[in-house]
């Protein structure tokens, strides 16, 4: 081999990279976000993961993704209350039939049950996003269904997170669990309109919408319902209201009582006022 040879052969090890790992194309990216904070027991927290494993084997989500132009999903779960305890449970894996979809049923269903501290929507938020950027998929939607029972109130300011996610060309749609308040540690941060918190400060992007759950045991029919809209990319214009009124979903809703209602209640609650 001559100089120029050698010296040429030489440039190209030197500057060669490996392609990229060729990415998946999917109908949905999903990351499913259930809320585990210690306003949540462990009975709620199954129910939560009950309702996730039967919707996703029920034949009409089974129909919704075969409806799809690439008849497939991704879809990850995770548990979110703050940084340190928010958990992923279920990584991402592909469905696109009965069988696929009942192994990450079982793999849900499996998993320890955990249970965290503080409700920080917004960590768990920032959580699936990067899930969602940092995967081997190539999805034509990508979507954060979260759920909980309370407001955020730890961590970064939800409003804040939300529309950096926005921003990303992620939607996030909302499954607010509309408890009558309980006694003692679950009744400081209830709020009767969480549905309109969630409406004003935590959906948003393409097509948001929420569907609510009357409580925990109503969970199973609204998160099956919720699936349906996302994964056959379904009009959803409608916010489905705990007392089964509807009315039109509106871009730019304002929640009158203030985004940082949470952080508001938590201060009133240990540090007895509303400063910080």
């Amino acid at each position: 081999m001559n100089a120029w040879l050698f010296g040429a052969a030489l440039f190209f090890i030197a500057n060669w990279t490996a392609p990229a790992a060729a990415q998946s194309f999917v109908d949905l990216e999903l990351v499913i976000a259930t809320d585990t904070s210690r306003s949540i027991d462990e009975a709620e927290a199954r129910l939560q993961r009950e309702g996730v494993a039967a919707a996703l084997k029920h034949p009409d989500i089974i129909r919704a993704i075969g409806s799809g132009y690439h008849k497939k999903i991704a879809v990850a779960y995770i548990d979110y209350s703050s940084r340190d305890f928010s958990e992923i449970i279920v990584d991402w894996r592909v469905i696109k039939d009965k069988a696929t979809a009942i192994n990450f049923a079982q793999a849900l269903m499996t998993a320890e049950i955990t249970l965290g501290q503080r409700t920080s929507i917004s960590d768990g938020l920032e959580m699936a996003a990067g899930m969602i950027q940092s995967n081997s998929y190539q999805g034509t939607r990508r979507v954060i269904d979260v759920a909980g029972d309370g407001p955020n109130n730890h961590g970064r300011l939800v409003l804040d997170v939300r529309n950096e996610i926005l921003a990303k060309g992620i939607t996030i749609n909302g499954l607010p669990i509309m408890n009558d308040g309980g006694d003692g540690f679950t009744s400081t941060f209830h709020i009767d309109d969480l549905d309109d918190y969630y409406r004003g400060c935590v959906i948003g992007g393409a097509g948001a919408f929420l569907v609510i759950a009357r409580d925990f045991k109503d969970f199973a029919r609204a998160i099956r319902r919720k699936l349906v809209f996302e994964i056959a990319a379904k009009p959803a214009p409608l916010i489905h209201r705990a007392q089964y009124k509807e009315q039109p979903f509106g871009g730019g809703y304002v929640y009158k009582q203030g985004c940082d209602i949470g952080e508001r209640m938590w201060r009133r609650r240990f540090m007895g006022a509303d400063e910080p």
